[in-house]
């Protein structure tokens, strides 16, 4: 086979593999999770029944009947400060009955509910009062609050990746049995494929909404918190608002990809002119230390590029975009010993190296580059 046809067949097998990894990628950013969403009130009762109040007996709290309280959320800006920190700030309000609610409904300053996983961030301020509505036999209560979650989010699969920012929540009184309820009717429509209780032009720099709902976790904690009789500490729903959210992918190709793409290119562009021919060498200029040189100058912009990534993941594992620069750390060594090895006409027994002018690593550069980009997204995938 001539080396026209050498790389004419390059070119498809690249090709090919280019269209297999772009299917990998799309694959990559489908977001699927298994999640019980509550939509009404009717499917939350039914659900409360079934995995609370009927297992009250059973834990012992028969004495303990079930309060539920009516609870809303909204949105109104949302931060990732870091990568466990979510900033929140918005309202939470919740509707009390009189003669059912009388005892647990708080009084001022005292707010009616509790952020478990919020975290000092030096200038968050208490939940504020904002209003108090009377209506008939219900009275309405709201509060202004500025949080700081800390959250445990998963950053493998970026810039692929997809947050669940959760707004866990108790009753300020959780010693007792007071179950936080959505409160459906506060919201046009909370069906599985609306965004809800979130600013419709919230401003979430590199992130777009993807959907908001409400579920319950089950508590599970190895303390009573001092309290006798403490209701909670096993299995008790504890209501949970949901943001999911999808990362933009285009900012994270221009500033961490592209870098790495443009490397592998010229790394590429410096491996053609790699010659023994008198005519080529006059003509590309090339020589090993002058290769070498180029190597350490591609070394040192891969190796900028992923400090400052890796800056952004520091107390997360190996995320998927690290990989390339790990391949092209491999690459830029393997291109130096492959270059050394040709010029010097050393390892005869390598064959592939000296074999035609040094056409088979050449020809092989870019196949080789997206079969082992597609191993490593296949196994981060599964």
């Amino acid at each position: 086979m001539n080396e026209k046809n050498w790389w004419l067949f390059s070119v498809i097998v690249s090709i090919a593999l280019m269209i297999f990894l772009s299917h990998q990628w799309f694959r990559m950013n489908m977001y699927e999770v298994e999640r019980t969403e509550l939509v009404n009130e009717a499917m939350t009762n039914a659900y409360l029944q079934k995995h609370w109040e009927s297992k009250l007996k059973e834990y012992g709290y028969v004495d303990q009947p079930t309060l539920k309280v009516k609870t809303g959320i909204f949105i109104q800006s949302l931060k990732f400060s870091n990568s466990s920190d979510v900033e929140l700030s918005g309202y939470i309000w919740q509707r009390y009955l009189t003669g059912i609610h009388d005892t647990i409904k708080p009084t001022p300053p005292q707010a009616g509910f509790v952020l478990p996983e919020q975290v000092n961030s030096g200038d968050t301020i208490a939940p504020q009062e904002a209003y108090r509505i009377r209506s008939n036999d219900e009275e309405i209560i709201g509060w202004y609050f500025e949080a700081t979650i800390r959250q445990p989010f998963e950053y493998k699969l970026y810039p692929f990746d997809h947050k669940t920012v959760w707004i866990r929540m108790w009753h300020y009184d959780f010693s007792k049995n007071v179950v936080l309820v959505p409160d459906f009717g506060a919201y046009q429509s909370t069906a599985p494929d609306r965004i809800f209780g979130i600013e419709k032009n919230i401003v979430l720099g590199t992130w777009n909404q993807e959907n908001t709902y409400f579920d319950y976790k089950y508590s599970s904690y190895d303390t009573d918190f001092g309290i006798a009789d403490y209701i909670g500490q096993k299995g008790f729903p504890e209501l949970h608002f949901n943001i999911v959210i999808k990362r933009k992918f285009e900012n994270a190709f221009i500033i961490f990809l592209l870098p790495v793409l443009l490397v592998a290119t010229l790394l590429f562009a410096a491996l053609l002119t790699v010659s023994k021919e008198p005519g080529l060498i006059n003509k590309h200029g090339f020589n090993t230390s002058g290769f070498i040189g180029a190597c350490s100058a591609l070394f040192f912009v891969v190796m900028l590029a992923h400090i400052q990534l890796r800056e952004q993941f520091s107390g997360s594992g190996i995320v998927y975009m690290e990989y390339f620069y790990i391949l092209m750390y491999i690459y830029l060594v393997i291109a130096v010993m492959n270059t050394y090895i040709f010029s010097m006409g050393i390892a005869k027994r390598l064959t592939f190296i000296h074999y035609r002018d040094n056409l088979i690593p050449k020809v092989a550069y870019w196949p080789l580059t997206l079969i082992a980009i597609i191993c490593i997204t296949e196994i981060i995938m599964n």
